[in-house]
């Protein structure tokens, strides 16, 4: 005789877990500053080994050790602790996709007041804090730029190579160029291509080290300033627009797209780079989320559906938009054409 599934008793487990979800947060951030995953990497297992190895107590590192298992970050057998996969990959500073510096900018003191501050952002629909992230010359950016940069190497190289069959990228314009590896991407990926890269003065000095240091400085041309405000020139083959539009509202974001519409030579395209929830807006989880991101931090952005940025970008006068089929870590590619 089949028995039936009972229901599931409620608790207050999820909200308590939520409530102290901080908790996991310092810990990340206590774990990449005293180097724990490097140090498990090296051979250190136990919580004495780490200890030494990380100039801590045995004690402090057995609980953070524990507590990174418990959330998966860390395995554990008998008294020895390994490194999870993603953990092995991506917070081992020896590994050559380490992210770990990306708290940096991740964890920059304005970005985690603007979340303290999030009932007031709620309230008036805007972050609270003014300008947000959108101030003019904005250091955090410099932080993102410098941070950020390991964690944009997949994207910047999965973007360069579905665009590389899609037409000619002789002259190039990378709008926030920030670190510069979208259009660095492109750059090695065309040896004829110029890039002209927007941002704010201070962001660019990375761009403008980065593109040194991969060998295209001479075909990397730096346009310092207001995106909205500079003249971008014209006759462009290529705009990169990578995660950009989601910073501002709809009517703000068309007329940029006008403006980079009138920068393209016939039959050009803009590549845009957004997170892009499904229509019900919750799918996926981490492209859906990052629309609190944008409460907290900007006046007015928002994390977009296709069919949202499809809109913005005929309404702009772009012929055709197109959904590309390649994930880009958790950004996906839409490219308008002219």
């Amino acid at each position: 005789m089949a028995t039936t599934a009972q229901p599931q008793q409620p608790t207050p487990e999820r909200f308590f877990n939520t409530v102290n979800a901080y908790q996991q947060t310092e810990a990340m951030k206590t774990a990449i500053e005293l180097e724990l995953f490097t140090a498990i990497a090296e051979g250190n297992t136990t919580a004495a080994m780490i200890a030494k190895r990380c100039q801590a107590t045995e004690r402090g590192v057995r609980i953070l050790c524990d507590f990174l298992t418990i959330h998966g970050f860390l395995t554990k057998e008998g008294a020895a602790y390994g490194l999870a996969p993603d953990s092995a990959l991506f917070l081992n500073r020896h590994s050559p996709a380490y992210i770990g510096g990306s708290i940096e900018f991740l964890l920059a003191p304005r970005l985690r007041d603007s979340h303290v501050r999030l009932t007031e952002a709620v309230r008036q629909g805007r972050t609270a804090l003014g300008e947000g992230t959108l101030e003019t010359e904005n250091p955090d950016w410099v932080k993102f730029a410098n941070a950020m940069m390991p964690l944009m190497h997949m994207p910047a190289e999965i973007m360069a190579t579905e665009l590389q069959n899609g037409g000619k990228a002789d002259k190039v314009l990378d709008i926030a160029a920030s670190h510069g590896l979208f259009g660095i991407s492109v750059a090695k990926r065309n040896p004829t291509a110029h890039i002209y890269a927007t941002d704010w003065k201070n962001v660019l000095e990375a761009a403008k080290k980065n593109a040194e240091a991969m060998g295209i400085a001479e075909r990397y041309h730096l346009l310092p300033g207001n995106a909205f405000e500079i003249d971008f020139g014209t006759d462009y083959d290529l705009v990169l627009i990578p995660n950009f539009l989601h910073h501002f509202d709809p009517p703000t974001c068309t007329a940029f797209m006008r403006k980079v519409h009138a920068a393209l030579k016939a039959g050009g395209r803009a590549a845009i780079a957004e997170f892009v929830p499904n229509p019900d807006r919750t799918t996926p989880p981490t492209a859906a989320a990052f629309s609190m991101i944008m409460l907290a931090t900007t006046p007015s952005g928002d994390a977009y559906t296709f069919a949202e940025l499809e809109s913005i970008a005929k309404n702009a006068g772009f012929a055709r938009v197109e959904l590309a089929a390649a994930e880009m870590g958790i950004n996906r590619l839409v490219v308008a054409h002219r």
